[in-house]
């Protein structure tokens, strides 16, 4: 109760903190969200409308991070890391159980790779049961953090930039604790895409599954166009968000890049 009273606070690129304020609604406990100006207006407005309280600072990931571990500190709320957190990991995870359920003969999967949390639970959960799968980490050109680190052995800043996969933004945290040490451990091969292959993801999405992706969510199946992965066997694809907005999806769709 104590904790309840004080609040729970996150940073994100959209998603995960709607989903925050989502949970938070459902147990009357107030959120605070942190984003930085490169996240969409949609997905911010989408928190707002959760009823949670939202913060726009700063010019990237990073920069939403160190206030709201500086809120949580100042305010004694609950910081809930977006990624960087074993319970997040393992609440990830889920996603390769049902996978494995689903679809035992499974033999590949492409997952986006942003901070890690969805891809290290995601693997971690497909591998512990089924060893020989093949893990693909799908992520941009523009200001890759993960695959910056994985070069360097070691967490690293970037420069975070605009792209269609604005969810797999932002940096890993200099003080990453999981999900750099477990993506060394579980990739079996990483892709960067430019932003027509997203693009085109995005519309073969909506053009031939009639599905409405955000970027992130389509990188998967950009990798496969682009030839990026050879089909041997089942492959799973993870299309993991649809948080976009639709005057930009509406572009892209027409045959633009943004």
């Amino acid at each position: 109760a104590e904790q309840r009273a004080c609040g729970v606070v996150t940073a994100s690129t959209g998603n995960h903190g709607r989903a925050v304020a989502h949970a938070a609604a459902q147990l009357g406990v107030k959120a605070t969200v942190f984003l930085s100006q490169l996240v969409p207006a949609n997905k911010v407005q989408a928190i707002r409308d959760l009823g949670a309280e939202v913060c726009v600072i700063g010019h990237s990931q990073d920069d939403a991070q160190q206030a709201a571990q500086q809120h949580a500190e100042q305010q004694g709320a609950t910081l809930i890391p977006p990624f960087d957190h074993p319970q997040v990991i393992a609440g990830q995870g889920t996603l390769g159980l049902e996978i494995i359920e689903q679809l035992p003969e499974v033999e590949q999967v492409l997952i986006p790779l942003s901070g890690g949390g969805l891809f290290a639970g995601v693997a971690l959960a497909m591998k512990s049961i089924k060893p020989a799968i093949t893990t693909h980490g799908i992520s941009m050109q523009r200001g890759a953090a993960m695959y910056a680190s994985l070069q360097a052995g070691k967490p690293v800043e970037v420069e975070e930039l605009p792209t269609l996969a604005d969810s797999l933004g932002g940096g890993i945290g200099l003080g990453n604790q999981h999900t750099l040490s477990m993506t060394q451990r579980l990739l079996d091969h990483l892709h960067l895409l430019p932003e027509a292959s997203i693009a085109n993801g995005m519309r073969h999405a909506y053009q031939h599954e009639r599905l409405v992706l955000e970027g992130a969510g389509a990188v998967g199946i950009a990798a496969l166009l682009d030839g990026l992965v050879t089909a041997r066997g089942p492959v799973v694809v993870v299309v993991s968000g649809r948080n976009v907005d639709s005057a930009q999806h509406q572009r892209v769709i027409n045959g633009g890049d943004a």
